[in-house]
């Protein structure tokens, strides 16, 4: 199913008009043109949604664009999607361990993600001690942490990430990431990802529920979102390295006995 727009419902009018073969012509050079991109599919009340991110729009243009190359701006789409795959994973986190959010008391999920992705607070929440990155995810980890995990586990993915990108929020022509950095947050994900489904209590009870393979109807939608961050730290490490002609070290580890790469 389609939707023609005017352009193509005029040319269509024209070209079944049996007392011109010329305008049939000219209606079928029409459809076959670049003015045939303004078919639209029609709306399908049945297509899934994937997650729970906005929907891409045309970003405005702003005088910073002149102060960026075409890498500073793929720079960007990876933080940006990179950090809105981070607050999704706390958020589903939350979802399914509802006993952490209650440890905050009358706090909602949506309060709880927004606090920790506050710039004003810089990665730094006295619960947590100060600590940001890997010293964070390992917070949530400790078996005898009695706070809230799913906020110590969203602060230190964020902020793991925020550090990859020199705690920048935009880049620039002067900008230059380092790759390694990049490739280490990539693995460091991984490590995360690993910790968060086999850590358990001393009763062997997970210490955060996040996928379910155990039903008819698996959960896999956390693996999902790591895998986004894995590609894109690993993708934007690979265009910084061509482009500061620099070679990453690469690590091999087995996942279940690796210690988080220092940033």
């Amino acid at each position: 199913m389609f939707r023609p727009c005017p352009v193509e419902r005029a040319a269509i009018a024209r070209a079944r008009d049996p007392l011109s073969p010329v305008r049939r012509r000219v209606a079928g050079a029409l459809l076959l043109s670049p003015l045939a991109a303004c078919t639209t599919p029609a709306p399908s009340p049945t297509a899934a949604t994937t997650g729970r991110r906005a929907a891409p729009g045309n970003a405005p243009f702003t005088a910073n664009e002149l102060l960026k190359s075409d890498i500073d701006a793929v720079a960007d789409v990876h933080l940006r999607e990179s950090m809105s795959s981070a607050r999704l994973v706390m958020d589903k986190l939350y979802r399914r361990n509802p006993r952490e959010l209650r440890k905050r008391g009358a706090v909602t999920v949506e309060a709880a993600v927004a606090r920790a992705f506050d710039p004003r607070y810089h990665w730094r929440f006295a619960e947590l001690s100060q600590q940001r990155g890997t010293a964070a995810l390992q917070i949530a980890f400790r078996q005898d942490y009695a706070g809230d995990r799913v906020f110590a586990f969203g602060v230190g993915l964020g902020s793991m990430i925020s550090q990859a990108y020199d705690d920048k929020r935009e880049f620039f022509l002067t900008d230059a990431l380092d790759a390694q950095r990049l490739y280490n947050a990539a693995r460091n994900v991984e490590i995360a990802a690993w910790k968060l489904a086999n850590a358990r209590d001393p009763a062997g009870e997970l210490l955060l529920l996040s996928n379910e393979t155990s039903t008819s109807a698996p959960n896999l939608s956390f693996e999902r979102e790591f895998g986004k961050l894995v590609a894109y730290q690993d993708t934007l490490a690979l265009v910084m390295a061509q482009r500061n002609n620099r070679t990453i070290r690469r690590f091999s580890q087995g996942v279940a006995t690796a210690v988080f790469l220092p940033l």
